[in-house]
């Protein structure tokens, strides 16, 4: 097999994993109400495979380094998130999704302009946690009602997951860990969730799923920050799977700590 067949084989063999990945996970988020959805789609569902994939192709030290860049860019998610909030009470669908994306898309630049270390980018991460939290806490008491699987939303996820990995393997050996981890963290879960719950169970449902993510997204960007630290020092493998495990407990320990608190 010819080297350009093989990256085209192992290419579309990431994206179809990637791509079923996700639509697992969001396919359990729209059965299991706002919290317990927001608690899916903010585990590393869509940046985990991505990670694991950069890991096949680069060293430790750019994981590293794309981590830290994600980790920076995380802080962009909280406020993608809370624009979507807002946004979304007054306009459809599409619209509301465009306009949300602009505020990512400006907020990644200014957010590039900074020279981040582990220590400041946790910091605005925790700072934009509880400026979210605050602001967008009124829309979470919202039930989800039960939707229908359709073919096309499924179609959807698997194109959306499947271009965000095909980009980021794709474009990682051309521009540099950096960008790749700001592509790596492009949160394509929560694209999937805008522009599909929106325009079937509404507006106020969908801004209860992310108003209860903002806890998950704090845990997903503490994540990064242990797979930036330990990468280096214990190895890929070992350090993606102490990012996983972290998230996981994470969210374990929020589900548990509602459950109690309601009991």
């Amino acid at each position: 097999m010819s080297p350009d067949l093989f990256f085209l084989f192992t290419l579309l063999a990431k994206m179809a994993v990637a791509g079923l990945f996700v639509i697992s996970a969001t396919i359990a988020a729209e059965r299991a109400g706002p919290f317990v959805g927001a608690l899916v789609v903010t585990l590393p569902v869509s940046a985990g495979p991505a990670y694991v994939f950069l890991a096949l192709d680069h060293d430790a030290a750019f994981i590293s380094a794309s981590a830290l860049a994600s980790l920076a860019n995380n802080i962009v998610t909280f406020a993608f998130a809370l624009a979507f909030i807002f946004i979304s009470q007054r306009f459809r669908t599409l619209t509301s999704v465009a306009l949300s994306l602009v505020c990512w898309a400006g907020a990644t630049v200014v957010v590039r302009q900074f020279q981040w270390t582990a220590p400041t980018a946790t910091l605005g991460n925790i700072a934009a946690f509880f400026v979210c939290y605050a602001l967008a806490r009124r829309y979470a008491d919202a039930p989800m009602p039960r939707v229908e699987l359709r073919f096309t939303d499924v179609l959807l996820r698997a194109l959306l997951v499947a271009a965000l990995v095909a980009l980021v393997v794709g474009l990682s050996f051309a521009i540099g860990p950096s960008a790749t981890g700001v592509l790596a963290a492009y949160p394509v879960v929560y694209t999937s969730i805008m522009l599909i719950l929106h325009r079937r169970v509404g507006a106020a449902a969908t801004a209860a799923v992310l108003a209860h993510g903002f806890a998950g997204l704090l845990g997903f960007g503490f994540a990064l920050l242990v797979l930036h630290v330990s990468a280096v020092s214990v190895g890929t493998i070992a350090a993606l799977s102490l990012a996983l495990a972290f998230s996981v407990v994470w969210n374990s320990a929020l589900f548990a700590t509602r459950h109690l608190a309601a009991a």
